[in-house]
């Protein structure tokens, strides 16, 4: 009889202390590491690699876990663990498959440079790594025969990028959302064209209620012939050539660059910029308008004064040149 309540209490002690054991946090490793658990994983294996990072002391740790869980399926991915954590915790996070991501915005109006040095401040790639890969239309030369780059299909939104993402992998999710949203606005307009004028409503137009007086007084200057004068084209030729230097100058305003509107009449070769949707569906529905030109506000809004003769434009900039040098 004592033999047996001997082996009770030892059976219980045994009992507690591994699920004790299950419960107390672990961390065999001394700063943050990455456990990349490939697709086809067994679950031994995963015990094997979570043992061998340090986040759990054994393997056996990790399956004990599990069935204490009543876990059935695990998740592969590539996780970060940076404190001490259970084995049930362990366990629990790759079965939500909680795995490690950054978050990449790219706000609308932004061009592959921008987009570039953001990756790099996140630490996937160099800037130039990401710029070299939107140099190649390969991605995007279906939908525009006619694009020079990826430029204008790399559309603005918020992406989940991993530290394994390369930069033609991060190119392939944006021009990829940029074709759901194209397909979503339903139109048979010329696809290049579209975009490269929408790029120059994006980066002229502060306040969206502008866009589509913006898009028109653009339209209007194409239909006529009439040069369009974007201070935006004649920045984004300086930063293909890498001289821009923070502002424009008159050497940028009189080069022959493609891209320069000021001595090109028509559309530069292709967006300066990638738009988003609001500006998309601007150039697609512009505003019914008569103005040729649109000088800013010298109200701090951001907006501008739009106008249909030369005359009127001069007293608006006359206007405007008063009010910032009181």
């Amino acid at each position: 009889m004592k033999l047996a309540r001997w082996a009770a209490a030892l059976v219980l002690i045994a009992g507690g202390s591994c699920f004790y054991r299950m419960l107390a946090p672990y961390a065999g490793f001394g700063q943050e590491i990455f456990v990349d658990i490939p697709h086809g994983t067994t679950s031994q294996g995963m015990a094997r690699m979570l043992a061998d990072a340090g986040v759990v002391r054994s393997p056996l740790d990790f399956t004990a876990a599990r069935l204490l869980a009543h876990t059935r399926v695990l998740q592969a991915g590539e996780y970060r663990f940076n404190r001490a954590a259970s084995p049930i915790e362990v366990v629990r996070r790759i079965a939500r498959g909680d795995v490690f991501y950054y978050l990449l915005v790219v706000p609308e109006g932004k061009n592959m440079f921008d987009i570039g040095a953001a990756a790099e401040q996140l630490g996937l790639f160099s800037a130039d790594q990401f710029v070299a890969a939107a140099h190649d239309p390969s991605l995007i030369r279906d939908l525009d025969p006619k694009a020079p780059s990826l430029e204008g299909y790399l559309f603005p939104n918020t992406y989940r990028v991993g530290r394994h993402t390369t930069p033609e992998m991060l190119a392939r999710q944006m021009t990829t959302k940029f074709r759901e949203v194209w397909r979503s606005l339903g139109t048979t307009a010329d696809v290049h064209d579209t975009v490269t004028l929408a790029s120059m409503v994006e980066r002229e137009g502060k306040l969206a209620e502008e866009r589509p007086e913006i898009a028109a007084v653009f339209e209007n200057r194409l239909r006529i012939g009439m040069k369009l004068d974007c201070d935006p084209t004649t920045i984004y030729a300086a930063l293909l050539r890498n001289s821009y230097r923070g502002t424009i100058y008159r050497s940028d305003l009189q080069s022959t660059d493609p891209y320069n509107t000021y001595q090109h009449a028509g559309l530069p070769p292709g967006p300066i910029a990638n738009p988003g949707l609001a500006s998309l569906r601007a150039v697609l529905g512009p505003a019914d308008s008569a103005a040729l030109y649109f000088v800013l506000r010298p109200d701090g809004s951001g907006g501008h004064q739009f106008s249909a003769t030369i005359a009127e434009h001069d007293k608006a900039v006359a206007r405007y040149h008063r009010a910032i040098h009181q």
